[in-house]
């Protein structure tokens, strides 16, 4: 919960049934509460901006405007709302896209109720573990595959011809991709290096912590620190962030 009352969530497919299920689930908790529900894209930003949620479900596939287009133009209204994309595949190509267009992480459709849950309150309260193996999986896949000259057609949204993905970093689409090696990381201090890579392998703010000795309020403020020197509007904005400029690099595993 909020320290000003229940997380509010806003539910936007184009599928009745998915929302009345997300629904039945969420309603049930007591620090939960639906405040709206979307059918298309269009209706999302719409809603985001009248109802202000603090966490929006998004489907990916949607009539007017796709839900990658969505959280783009959320995210760049400036809306303090964390957007999850729904996602039929976890290595899907439409799960990277939302998360460069700025959503804060991904579920599976068919997601157990209990999971559902914990990852509302998770994004909700921003503090908590973003990048946990799969979405690690999925952003090495992607980046690898762009950095082997992966057609651009593979991120087409299949809706309308719009192209899925945002340009580097989770910028608006025909923004400048960001260089190799961003000017903005020289505002970093040697910690908040440690901390940006620590961030992009997928660690909690306990076990940032406890690998370098420091408490968790050091490391949030840390964190903090980071996400506004790189213009960045959460954790998981970081780690795609510090895959795209080649802070991290990809593992040449094979998922």
């Amino acid at each position: 919960m909020l320290d000003n009352g229940p997380v509010r969530v806003l539910l936007v497919d184009d599928q009745p049934l998915l929302r009345m299920g997300f629904r039945l689930i969420l309603e049930g908790e007591d620090d939960l509460c639906i405040v709206g529900e979307a059918s298309n894209g269009a209706e999302a930003v719409r809603h985001v901006r009248e109802l202000a949620p603090d966490v929006v479900l998004m489907d990916v596939r949607m009539p007017m405007l796709d839900g990658i287009e969505a959280t783009r133009a959320i995210a760049a209204s400036g809306s303090d709302a964390k957007i999850i994309i729904l996602t039929t595949f976890d290595l899907d190509e439409y799960a990277f896209a939302g998360l460069r267009a700025g959503a804060s992480a991904f579920l599976l459709k068919d997601v157990a109720p209990a999971e559902l849950i914990s990852a509302v309150r998770v994004v909700a309260s921003g503090d908590a573990v973003v990048a946990p193996r799969v979405t690690q999986r999925l952003l090495e896949t992607y980046v690898r595959g762009a950095g082997a000259g992966m057609d651009p057609a593979a991120m087409d949204g299949g809706d309308g011809g719009q192209r899925a993905g945002a340009d580097g970093g989770g910028q608006p689409a025909g923004s400048p991709a960001r260089p190799a090696r961003d000017p903005l990381l020289e505002d970093l201090t040697p910690r908040e290096n440690e901390m940006l890579g620590a961030m992009a392998e997928g660690l909690s703010n306990a076990e940032i912590a406890h690998r370098y000795f420091l408490s968790e309020a050091t490391v949030k403020t840390h964190v903090r620190r980071i996400l506004t020197k790189l213009h960045l509007r959460d954790r998981v904005q970081a780690v795609v962030y510090a895959y795209e400029t080649g802070l991290v690099v990809p593992s040449n595993t094979d998922y």
